[in-house]
């Protein structure tokens, strides 16, 4: 598959994912707290992520460093959200800030980030155009 062609379908994935996360953070129905605030809309955040950098980085070869390095990165910025400067404490005042940065810790969102990732993990594999284990020739063994 032509990169073009992988671009255009993580596009279209993207924004499936990003209209789905934003519809979790607005979410009103039972377990709301749960659905807004960890699980399903982290799991969303993740992909989010994830498909913004293979955007970029169209490689099959870069899915498991872009998982890991996002997987990091949303930790690290779960870890910051118990840092509470005034001036950060103004960009998490604001709707985009407190969606992309968080207002506050919890170790819960941990492992809907891992999951997340995974999930990413799996995803970008099929954007990508299949599964590692399709056969190879003769030749390139």
């Amino acid at each position: 598959m032509t990169a073009r062609k992988t671009r255009i379908r993580v596009l279209a994935v993207l924004a499936v994912v990003t209209a789905l996360g934003l519809a979790l953070k607005f979410y009103a129905g039972p377990g709301r707290w749960w659905v807004n605030n960890w699980g399903p809309a982290s799991v969303a955040y993740e992909l989010f992520f994830m498909l913004l950098v293979f955007l970029f980085v169209p490689r099959r070869s870069a899915i498991a460093p872009i998982a890991v390095v996002v997987c990091v990165t949303t930790c690290a910025l779960e870890l910051l959200q118990t840092w509470k400067p005034p001036w950060l404490e103004a960009v998490r005042a604001m709707f985009l800030g407190r969606t992309l940065l968080g207002t506050s810790f919890s170790w819960w969102d941990m492992p809907a980030y891992v999951v997340g990732c995974l999930l990413g993990w799996w995803l970008l594999h099929r954007l990508a155009g299949g599964s590692d284990s399709t056969p190879q020739s003769a030749s390139t063994l």
